[in-house]
């Protein structure tokens, strides 16, 4: 929820400030353990040092709740460039917002390209597919208007960034327990993986490297890999992501 202060945050959450904070440091630490347990790889710890970030340089990681989370993919990364490089002041950027279509990155895009970032990770799509409703018949984002879109966004890094682009695919989710979810099911919302797959073709068919999440997780996705609501990734799922993307750039 960008914008928003920590002190309104808490209260949202019905937390005193500093319950909301230690909450916060959790899931922080979290993900800098995840980072050690990696690292404990000779061979893992090795991609990092290979990774083709420059010094001072800056990394965005694009995307959506997958990515805007305390512990994700890119936090995960955050700390395995802090354990293992921080004489490098290697920053990462955190650009992912929770429920974001790739109409929505579209239009706040200006925001990344003022940072000049040295690379873009991207992560979008899984909202595209989102539907609503008892008898849906559309999804957010048609899957020709994703391809557009993905499309703009590269076109705009290119023409005002050097930045060099990864991309991810969408991961497959576990429908059952997406409409079994109190709070996703209150929202009437639902993925279908038919539809996340499509979007995830679309990403296979950019002309920069990807990692493609839908071989990684399976489809459905494996329930290890996910939180109990069938659709984010567990601790688990997203140390899989960033490990796939290290050793994907680090071979580049």
């Amino acid at each position: 929820m960008p914008g928003l202060s920590d002190e309104l945050l808490a209260r949202l959450f019905g937390l005193d400030l500093a319950t909301y904070n230690a909450s916060r440091d959790r899931f922080a630490q979290n993900a800098r353990g995840a980072a050690s347990e990696l690292l404990a790889d000779p061979e893992f710890a090795a991609c990092v040092d290979r990774l083709p970030f420059a010094p001072n340089s800056t990394v965005v990681g694009l995307g959506d709740s997958i990515t805007d989370d305390l512990q994700s993919w890119l936090e995960i990364l955050r700390h395995l460039l802090d354990l293992r490089r921080p004489a490098d002041a290697i920053q990462v950027v955190n650009a992912g917002i929770s429920g974001e279509t790739t109409s929505q990155m579209l239009s706040r895009f200006l925001g990344v390209v003022a940072r000049q970032p040295a690379w873009i990770i991207c992560m979008a799509g899984t909202n595209d597919a989102r539907v609503h409703g008892t008898a849906p018949i559309k999804t957010l984002v048609s899957i020709d208007e994703t391809e557009r879109n993905l499309a703009a966004l590269r076109n705009f890094a290119a023409t005002q960034t050097k930045a060099r682009w990864l991309w991810l695919t969408p991961a497959a989710v576990i429908e059952e327990q997406i409409a079994a979810d109190p709070f996703l099911s209150s929202l009437q919302a639902m993925w279908r993986n038919d539809r996340i797959a499509a979007v995830a073709a679309v990403v296979r068919r950019q002309p920069d490297p990807h990692v493609d999440l839908q071989s990684l997780f399976g489809i459905p996705a494996d329930p290890a890999l996910l939180i109990s609501d069938g659709l984010h990734p567990s601790l688990a799922g997203q140390k899989i992501i960033v490990r796939a993307v290290v050793q994907h750039l680090s071979e580049a």
